[in-house]
């Protein structure tokens, strides 16, 4: 679908600020001002700019009352709790496209989504590009199968859980600190992907319910890994790193 080509500088800049606030480089309170982050990452305050709007929007970061952006603390609870909020909300949209039946067109749509991923994860290593471009295509297959829910309460219960550290599909999508083993969680993530898409051809609603909440489940469990990981002990979230869900 030209991933690669569609991706913009913007998203670029906003995945190198998650992975830097996720790495612990800018911790709780540090305040993030355009012309540094501009310099610091060879971009223009434009993108920097929109990447602030929404990493602040995403529960990362929030403003102070003198309209500085400050980056927020949070706890591995509320993460865990929001991913496993929406794994339960994408598990019931799943359920509900697969009672009412998988057209053609959103069919069509998940399939070039599928072929997209296909080919961005045969790239070894991944690259910045690689990443991004997989995180666009992972936003694009999660917001078709809710949009195609039907369920407008569902709809905005999402909405509100995605203003929650982490909570959104790509927003967990990890960096390049540790590339293979990145690289095969996102590839089991991604065959997950294909799962899902076969459950729902085949109208197998339950089966989709299911594999929608274990896919947020991956995100769990590399959350938990990471924490034993961290050298630092703090109970806030930076240096995290969190695969795509």
């Amino acid at each position: 679908m030209g991933y690669h080509l569609r991706m913009n500088v913007q998203e670029t800049v906003l995945m190198q600020l998650r992975d830097l606030i996720l790495g612990g480089t800018f911790a709780p309170g540090h305040r993030l001002a355009e012309q540094p982050l501009a310099e610091r990452l060879g971009a223009s305050r434009t993108p920097i700019r929109s990447a602030l709007v929404t990493l602040e929007q995403e529960g990362l970061i929030e403003s102070s009352e003198t309209g500085k952006y400050l980056v927020r603390q949070f706890t591995p609870q509320e993460v865990t709790d929001a991913i496993a909020v929406r794994g339960h909300l994408e598990g019931m949209a799943a359920r509900l496209v697969a009672e009412h039946g998988l057209t053609r067109q959103l069919e069509a749509e998940l399939q070039r989504c599928l072929h997209a991923g296909d080919k961005l994860l045969s790239d070894n290593p991944l690259t910045l590009n690689s990443y991004t471009a997989y995180g666009l295509m992972n936003d694009q297959f999660h917001a078709a199968i809710l949009n195609a829910c039907g369920n407008r309460a569902l709809q905005r219960a999402m909405a509100m859980n995605d203003k929650l550290p982490f909570a959104q599909a790509s927003a967990m999508l990890p960096m390049q600190g540790r590339v293979s083993l990145d690289r095969d969680w996102m590839q089991y993530a991604h065959k997950q992907h294909h799962m899902l898409l076969d459950a729902l051809k085949q109208g197998a609603s339950a089966r989709a319910q299911s594999l929608a909440v274990e896919h947020t489940e991956v995100a769990q469990m590399n959350m938990r890994l990471a924490l034993e990981r961290r050298v630092d002990s703090e109970a806030c979230m930076p240096g995290i790193r969190l695969v795509v869900a």
